[in-house]
């Protein structure tokens, strides 16, 4: 085993007893259906000055430590979470929708990817750093510094260095339970859905309740289609609503 294959097991990886492909196809899901990764992408384009507002909330915000970043290989970037101890497939889910809801709610909900996804089959993201069959191309871990570089070509067009891929995985710490379950409490929405009949704006959708009545109609629709306080009925109507805008 050499030192990047290390660093992701130290991070990623299961252990040896628990890892298997039995579920979703991957080997960041563990026979049970637990993970220690999660993963936030944002593509089409890779915009690292939105997604860095995420890596820098979360240490700011909730105390965690910094996610890894890394270029998919063909049109985004990630953030990369590492957990100390795993968690079910459904409690990380909600983590990175959270994330989502708190830090990315004005972007189009199409430009964001989420592994594992509260919405979709139980699957993970590829494992970094690797080569992409259909281009020839390269995801890897990038530092902090160099992630806007990427924008246009979240990419490399040679593989990575195994060396300076460790380097920077060595530098991570995964996030331990209690921070886990604090960051997931300080993100919970503040206003159940059953509260009212009908959805009303929340913190997260809405701001303030001086901007409540003067948002713009799209922007407001991704608040509603990404909260997670609302009834699913509603979103999905919300999300209809934003097919059909220009």
């Amino acid at each position: 085993m050499n030192r990047l294959q290390s660093e992701l097991q130290r991070l990623y990886l299961l252990p040896p007893t628990s890892a298997g492909d039995a579920v979703g196809g991957s080997p960041l899901i563990g026979r049970l259906g637990e993970v220690r990764a999660m993963v936030l992408e944002l593509a089409r384009p890779a915009d690292w000055e939105s997604l860095s507002g995420v890596w820098r909330g979360v240490q700011a915000d909730l105390q965690l430590p910094a996610p890894a970043i890394a270029v998919s290989g063909t049109d985004g970037l990630q953030l990369w979470f590492s957990l100390q101890e795993p968690v079910s497939l459904s409690r990380a889910a909600a983590f990175i929708a959270r994330l989502q809801a708190r830090y990315l709610a004005a972007l189009e909900p199409a430009r964001l990817r989420a592994f594992p996804s509260a919405t979709e089959p139980p699957t993970h993201a590829p494992l970094v750093p690797a080569q992409q069959a259909a281009t020839g191309n390269w995801s890897a871990f990038v530092a902090q510094d160099l992630a806007a570089v990427f924008a246009e070509t979240p990419w490399l067009d040679i593989p990575p260095g195994i060396e300076g891929q460790a380097d920077l995985l060595a530098r991570l710490q995964g996030i331990e339970p209690a921070a886990f379950d604090a960051a997931m409490r300080s993100l919970e929405p503040k206003d159940a859905a059953a509260s009212t009949p009908r959805w009303a704006p929340s913190a997260t959708t809405a701001g303030t309740a001086g901007e409540a009545t003067d948002v713009d109609p799209k922007r407001f629709l991704q608040r509603v289609l990404n909260d997670e306080t609302v009834a699913l009925a509603l979103r999905i109507e919300a999300a209809k609503a934003l097919l059909h805008r220009p």
